[in-house]
């Protein structure tokens, strides 16, 4: 009776194993897909980027063919009712909307160009951390009928259809971008410093991590006793890259409390966390 309780056991283990698998599985592809499903949206913007580019060089190279095709005699005869006026209207035009592109670039700072006869709007944010440009977000937005957010490749954890209703962006576009540029920046650099923490504190372990880099735990070990300390580091506002709270958890429940380690706490919370990390090495409270 003990040798079949025991397979029936070893049987259930297996069955309980071999479902755990599947789901991790399920759950690898699942994510795999929403990747997919992103990149996917991010060649659709870059795509209608570039027929807009591709179209306006077009249309700018025929109306200066048609111009210099022109002798100076036949454009002393043009009269109204003639094509080379209507040509050089639209090239004056043509003129004019680049000039409030590269205008509209500077003040707002973004890449936009105009897609589907005006219609639509592809909007570049690039994120930067210390110097470093990092990745760039596009984001689609449709004009006519009414204003409205079209395809994207922004990360779905960004409140991106919150922030477009907590702003009007039928009259404020700018200022929507602002906060969503904002957002992007912040989450770009919780997640660069993340993977400087890796990169340059080999004896400090990362316990857990989410994708909005929002939640943060480390393993540290005390200097002087060895002993393993518990780094929480919670960024409840997603708009900026330094955490809101620092929390710390060991055996010795007196510790946290020390004059030392409350110094350690300001650290961390005034200083991005690699370069925190580095400080209190240098203090020896962590190896």
């Amino acid at each position: 009776m003990e040798t079949a309780s025991a397979k029936g056991v070893l049987s259930h283990l297996s069955f309980l194993e071999v479902q755990t698998k599947s789901r991790g599985n399920q759950s690898q592809q699942q994510s795999r897909v929403k990747e997919l499903k992103a990149q996917i949206e991010a060649l659709e913007v870059r795509r209608d980027q570039l027929k807009a580019e591709i179209s306006a060089h077009k249309d700018l190279q025929k109306l200066r063919s048609s111009t210099d095709k022109q002798s100076p005699d036949e454009e002393e005869d043009m009269d109204e009712d003639s094509e080379s006026p209507q040509l050089l209207q639209l090239m004056a035009r043509h003129t004019e909307l680049q000039d409030l592109l590269r205008a509209h670039r500077l003040i707002g700072g973004y890449d936009a160009i105009h897609t589907s006869q005006g219609k639509g709007l592809c909007v570049s944010l690039l994120t930067a951390y210390e110097g470093v440009y990092l990745e760039t977000y596009n984001l689609r937005i449709d004009l006519k009928p009414k204003v409205r957010i079209g395809h994207h490749n922004i990360p779905p954890f960004i409140p991106l259809n919150r922030l477009a209703e907590q702003i009007n962006l039928q009259t404020d576009m700018k200022t929507f971008l602002d906060a969503l540029s904002q957002h992007l920046n912040a989450f770009a650099g919780r997640k660069q410093q993340l993977k400087l923490v890796k990169e340059q504190h080999k004896s400090v372990d990362v316990m857990e991590s989410n994708a909005l880099c929002s939640i943060l735990v480390l393993m540290l070990t005390e200097q002087k006793n060895k002993m393993a300390i518990l780094c929480v580091l919670d960024y409840t506002d997603h708009t900026q890259c330094l955490p809101t709270r620092v929390h710390f958890e060991c055996e010795d429940k007196q510790l946290p409390d020390s004059p030392q380690w409350k110094k350690n706490k300001i650290i961390l919370m005034e200083t991005p966390v690699h370069k925190a990390l580095i400080t209190m090495k240098k203090m020896g409270t962590i190896a």
